[in-house]
């Protein structure tokens, strides 16, 4: 225990540290902390007669400076608008922003273009970036920090989550440690129309984790020291994410992009848990990860997609095994397994995806083993108002292995956000076989139905500051048939968790920026 203590010690200080030193070196940061105000005389019926519209929902369109309806973000003047007064608009890198790019949309008028659009995709924009190549409602709130050199693009994203956990039965356990993960998105333009990105994703894991990872009930997937692990969700690797991206866009609503990643994420299954609204709050990855998204950290893919307005078709050819139990080094490249995906955002608040794929050998304990991949999603965000937010996810995930038949998944989870407070709720039932579970041999063709009730609340402490610090709890009750409990035990099967949820604030937003925010939904 003392050895966990002091690693989870060392490694707050060090995500705190950096953290610190990246808030410091923002060239974006406000230089004045004050409230712009009004105009009087001749400038303010200037800005009363000036149009503003939101970078994110150009459809907004007011004679009046404000907050979008939609998002929450800050809105901007429509047009470059020249005048002597001193009057403009605080946030300094949004104004840069307004006037480097625009494009041409309807009868020859020209639109303000928003340079925050996706590393992966020139014409997506930005919140519409999911893990890999898969897409989120335009809606969704992204915390993260951005900084901007010239008309190139760095976002950072990451959380951490120090915690004590609890788990009951025969096969639980308890432990202090901290899941953790940092994100780095960049892009540069080349031209007006095309564009290269990349990204970096690294965790922590395998120091904060250790080999066996964290105590999860009826979690499996992934061995250590040559055994399968059960009961515990496994470490992430050090390096979880390295890719280049090129697109081009050809017009309004056509565009093609080419993604490669060593490690990255194919084109198969919905967004990755840690980058769903909707799971982000929660420091546990879901029973069903290995029916669902567990493909986002592959090493070796390749992906081309092509994308007309609001639906992309994309294809993947990847490395079908899992990562091995080295969680620092680069596992061998096989590009022997592929997928397709059909991706549809029909309104700003809805995502859907379809997605299939053929894994080749998955897991390192069962070379023969061949798995075939069928997963369906609806994600749904919904804005509230200016610093509220509700977003939802439902995940149906279907593995066909090779002598076991087919086995389901299904997972719905909601997270509601409003200031400084957040609740949350999981619920996920997902089919075992006894292979799986690590049972006797007499059990390992049966397939048993786990499931998992989970319900959280965090309070931030430090919100829209930069960085917000939540505490948090988190309950759950796992059910399970009675023939489980020879293994089990008896008794009821619960979890439950404290923890310290420390992530970037929502981007776009500071509380100094304006005296009367509070937090905001911008993006």
């Amino acid at each position: 225990m003392k050895k966990q203590i002091l690693i989870l010690s060392c490694a707050i200080s060090l995500a705190t540290r950096a953290i610190a030193q990246v808030g410091a070196i923002d060239p974006n940061r406000p230089h004045h902390e004050h409230p712009p105000s009004r105009g009087s005389g001749a400038a303010g019926e200037h800005e009363r007669k000036q149009n503003y519209t939101c970078p994110m929902h150009p459809e907004v369109v007011t004679d009046r400076p404000g907050n979008c309806p939609k998002c929450g973000m800050k809105l901007v003047p429509l047009k470059k608008e020249k005048r002597k007064s001193p009057m403009k608009i605080e946030n300094d890198s949004m104004h840069a922003i307004k006037h480097d790019q625009h494009e041409q949309q309807g009868h020859g008028n020209h639109e303000m273009r928003m340079s925050m659009q996706s590393s992966v995709d020139i014409a997506d924009p930005m919140s519409r970036e999911g893990s890999g190549t898969s897409w989120l409602p335009d809606s969704s709130p992204m915390y993260g920090k951005m900084f901007m050199f010239g008309g190139d693009m760095l976002m950072l994203h990451g959380a951490i989550f120090p915690r004590y956990t609890n788990v009951s039965t025969r096969r639980g356990d308890d432990r202090i440690d901290a899941p953790n993960w940092i994100m780095g998105m960049y892009s540069h333009l080349l031209g007006d129309s095309a564009q290269i990105g990349g990204r970096l994703m690294m965790s922590l894991d395998p120091l904060t984790e250790g080999g066996r990872g964290y105590p999860l009930l009826f979690q499996t997937g992934e061995s250590w020291h040559d055994q399968p692990l059960h009961d515990r969700q496994h470490p992430h690797d050090l390096f979880d994410e390295l890719s280049i991206s090129y697109s081009q866009k050809f017009c309004a609503g056509l565009s093609t992009y080419l993604y490669f990643g060593y490690p990255g994420e194919p084109a198969l299954g919905p967004p990755t848990f840690m980058h769903r609204a909707s799971a982000m709050d929660d420091p546990d990855a879901p029973l069903g990860h290995h029916w669902q998204d567990s493909t986002h950290v592959t090493f070796g893919v390749a992906t081309a997609g092509v994308v007309w307005r609001n639906v992309k078709i994309e294809g993947s050819v990847f490395t079908g095994r899992e990562p091995d139990e080295n969680r620092y080094d680069f596992d061998r490249p096989r590009f022997d397994s592929y997928s397709g995906r059909i991706s549809w955002n029909p309104t700003q608040n809805l995502a859907l995806q379809v997605s299939y794929g053929y894994i080749e050998s998955p897991e390192e304990l069962e070379p023969d083993l061949k798995r075939h991949r069928t997963t369906a999603s609806v994600i749904y965000d919904l804005p509230l108002g200016y610093d509220s937010n509700w977003s939802n996810t439902f995940v149906w995930g279907q593995n066909h292995d090779t002598g076991e038949g087919k086995t389901q998944s299904f997972l719905v989870e909601s997270n509601y956000q409003r200031g400084c407070d957040t609740v949350y709720v999981r619920w996920e039932r997902v089919e075992k076989s006894g292979q799986e579970l690590v049972l006797n041999s007499a059990a390992n063709s049966r397939i048993f139905p786990v499931s998992g009730y989970t319900v959280g609340y965090v309070r931030d402490l430090s919100h829209g500051d930069g960085l917000d610090f939540g505490l948090g709890t988190q309950f759950t009750i796992n059910g399970r048939p009675d023939t489980l409990d020879r293994y089990y035990g008896d008794g009821l099967g619960y979890a439950f968790e404290f923890f310290l949820r420390i992530r970037p604030s929502l981007h776009g937003h500071s509380a100094h920026e304006h005296s009367e925010h509070v937090g905001g939904l911008e993006k």
